[in-house]
């Protein structure tokens, strides 16, 4: 710690990795490999056959890891055109802004129904709904919803700036809607970066506590949640929550959903941290020396948020200002508790 930083290197995240474990990566990698060879020249039968042996591999290994739950491995086969589809907009090339934030709205609904309301129960909540039809009489109806009350109310919304801060925003909205109390999740902002100078062997992720805006109280035996696009090697997380345990925070449970995971820092954090469920979309099967998720989807916070200039890097304030009028008047209770949070 130095200058009111937490830094975590590379070497304080080896040793969560079994021997099995480094044996299953090296034979994605190695499968990886080989299927890129089939792009040069393109040969489009040999790319599907190998992108379909790792997904076999990939799921016979996340089936040796319980806490590791990934939307197509888990969910009824139907859901799964939709998953492809979602996925495939995040990484194209040509969705922009707009459409980026649309699908990642999508995603982070699929991942919140994967948690919460996916699994069978018989205990109903009922939505009692005033529809604006007045005349000739009022007209009401009545829905009903699981009730995951006890799942949900105990939650903090925990945000790695910066590209985590609108799915969080999107999650705290989903528990506000499913919550017959209406609760809104308290927010914790931590302000963590990796250095980009750096390769996964060398990695430092660096937490800045002077930028980063919570309340120990309001974290301690709470059901934490994460909601990260991108999880490369783990580092943040582990980062963020080995700094709150040290600080005597001893969290209930912590949940991280991804939109894309490596099966690599799946692993590790489900390995590093007690009680934590890693719940992804869709798991890519390596990194690279770099430590960027291959194939991936780009950087999600440029893609969410536009870009920073190096001179002049927006606050959380201007950020959120940014997304305009139609984000702030959908999330505006999300927005207030997070403006609680950073003025006080």
């Amino acid at each position: 710690m130095s200058d009111n930083k937490i830094i975590l290197k590379a070497e304080d995240l080896d040793g969560y990795l079994t021997a099995e474990d480094m044996s299953d990566l090296k034979r994605l990698d190695e499968m990886f490999k080989e299927t890129m060879q089939s792009f040069e020249p393109v040969d489009e039968a040999k790319i599907v056959e190998g992108y379909d042996k790792l997904g076999k591999e990939m799921q016979a290994i996340c089936a040796k890891h319980p806490n590791i739950k990934v939307f197509s491995f888990v969910t009824e086969e139907g859901a799964h055109a939709e998953c492809s589809r979602v996925i495939s907009k995040l990484r194209d090339i040509n969705t922009d802004h707009q459409e980026f934030m649309y699908y990642s709205q999508r995603a982070y609904e699929m991942l919140f129904r994967m948690a919460y309301t996916d699994q069978h129960s018989d205990k109903k909540s009922h939505m009692f709904v005033k529809t604006p039809v007045t005349y000739p009489v009022q007209n009401y109806a009545v829905h009903k919803i699981p009730d995951i009350d006890d799942k949900i109310e105990n939650t903090v919304m925990c945000v790695m700036l910066r590209g985590a801060l609108l799915p969080s925003m999107i999650m705290s909205k989903e528990i506000q809607e499913y919550s017959s109390h209406d609760y809104i999740t308290p927010f914790a902002l931590f302000k963590i970066s990796r250095n980009d100078k750096k390769g996964e062997s060398d990695m430092e992720y660096i937490m800045d506590l002077n930028k980063s805006f919570f309340d120990l109280k309001q974290l301690d035996g709470k059901d934490l949640i994460f909601a990260d696009p991108m999880n490369a090697t783990g580092g943040s997380l582990v980062t963020v929550v080995k700094y709150l345990q040290e600080q005597g925070v001893h969290p209930k449970s912590i949940a991280f959903f991804n939109t894309i995971s490596t099966l690599k820092g799946s692993i590790r954090v489900t390995r590093a941290l007690p009680n934590c469920t890693c719940y992804t979309l869709w798991v890519d099967p390596v990194m690279n020396e770099k430590a960027y998720i291959m194939p991936g989807l780009g950087d999600a916070g440029d893609r969410l948020n536009g870009c920073d200039t190096q001179d002049s890097p927006r606050n959380i304030i201007q950020l959120i200002a940014d997304y305009g009028h139609n984000i702030s008047g959908l999330y505006r209770r999300q927005l207030y508790e997070i403006e609680k949070i950073v003025l006080g």
